[in-house]
C-alpha cells in the first residue's frame, strides 16, 4: 500500500485529531450511520473532503468523520466504509484504521449489517463477532511490508479482544437485546452469496455473512489496535431466505433498529 496516501488524508485533519488519542475508534457499516449519541461534537468532515477516501457509494453508509466526546470519553467515528468489491484497492477500505492508528487509538468497535446462516438467528438479531473466516483470500497486507504496520506475518489467533467482546455482552444484557457470539464470513461482493455457497460456508462454522470488517480487523489486528466486532443480522442469507436478496432490506433493517444500536454502542462506550 501506498504510504503516501494516507499521508495526503490524515494531512488534511486538523491538528486537533492527534492532540490527544481517542478512547475508541468506531467505523460504522451499513444503517448504523446515526448510531452516535454525542455530549460535544468537535467537528465534522464529509469523506468527499478526505484525500483519497472519497465519497461512499453504497446507501446506508452515511460518509462523514465525525470527532466527538461522550461520557467523558474522546471517538473517532467513521460513519460508513469503503468496500473491496469498489475496485478502488485496499488503501480506501484501511484509510480509517490507519488515521485511527496515527491518532494513538488503542481499540476500534466495527459494525456491519450481515445475513444470518445460523438456524437461530432471525433479522434484528445482532451478533458478537468472536472469529471470521476469509473466504476471499485476499489481504490488505500483501505487498511490500511496512514495519509501521507490525509484523510481516502477523498472529491472527485473537483477532477480536475477549475482554472488549465482554463488555459487548454486558451491554445487550442490560438492554435485553437477542445477541450470540458467531464466526463471520466475509466475502467480496458485490453480488450476494448462491445457497451452495452459505452451505458451504456453514459448513464451515459460519454463522453470519458480509462483505466488510474482516480488512479493516486484520489490518487492526496487525497495527495492535484492540478490535471489537458486532453486527445486524439485516436479513437471513441465500437458501436460507425464502425470497431473494436485495440492499433495500439492508437498509431497511437498519433504519427499524437504529434506536437499538444508538443505546447499544452507547452503553458499550460507557463501560470503557
Amino acid at each position: 500500500m501506498d504510504m503516501a496516501f494516507f499521508d495526503k488524508a490524515a494531512g488534511y485533519l486538523p491538528d486537533v485529531c492527534f492532540e490527544r488519542p481517542p478512547d475508541l475508534g468506531i467505523l460504522l457499516g451499513s444503517g448504523w450511520g446515526e448510531a452516535l449519541t454525542a455530549d460535544r461534537t468537535i467537528l465534522r468532515i464529509p469523506y468527499g473532503d478526505i484525500p483519497g477516501l472519497g465519497a461512499s457509494t453504497v446507501p446506508g453508509h452515511a460518509g462523514e468523520f465525525v470527532f466527538y466526546e461522550r461520557c467523558g470519553k474522546l471517538i473517532a467515528a467513521w460513519c460508513g466504509r469503503r468496500h473491496y468489491y469498489e475496485g478502488v484497492g485496499w488503501e480506501p477500505v484501511v484509510l480509517p484504521v490507519e488515521i485511527l492508528r496515527r491518532m494513538g487509538c488503542g481499540q476500534v468497535l466495527l459494525t456491519n449489517a450481515s445475513g444470518g446462516i445460523n438456524p437461530a438467528l432471525r433479522p434484528g438479531d445482532f451478533v458478537i463477532i468472536r472469529d471470521h473466516i476469509n473466504v476471499v483470500g485476499a489481504n490488505p497486507l500483501i505487498g511490500p511490508h511496512n514495519e509501521v504496520w507490525g509484523a510481516r506475518f502477523p498472529d491472527m489467533t485473537e483477532v477480536y479482544a475477549k475482554h472488549l467482546a465482554e463488555l459487548l455482552h454486558a451491554s445487550a444484557n442490560r438492554l435485553d437485546l437477542r445477541v450470540m457470539d458467531g464466526v463471520y464470513a466475509y466475502t467480496s461482493g458485490p453480488c450476494y452469496e448462491t445457497p451452495a455457497e452459505i452451505h458451504a460456508y456453514k459448513a464451515q462454522g459460519a454463522d453470519v455473512v458480509g462483505m466488510s470488517t474482516v480488512p479493516e480487523a486484520v489490518f487492526a489486528k496487525a497495527c495492535g489496535i484492540k478490535v471489537a466486532g458486532l453486527s445486524l443480522v439485516s436479513n437471513l442469507a441465500a437458501g436460507i431466505s425464502r425470497r431473494p436478496l436485495n440492499h433495500e432490506e439492508v437498509v431497511s433493517a437498519g433504519a427499524a433498529a437504529k434506536p437499538i444500536m444508538r443505546d447499544f454502542i452507547d452503553d458499550f462506550v460507557g463501560r470503557l
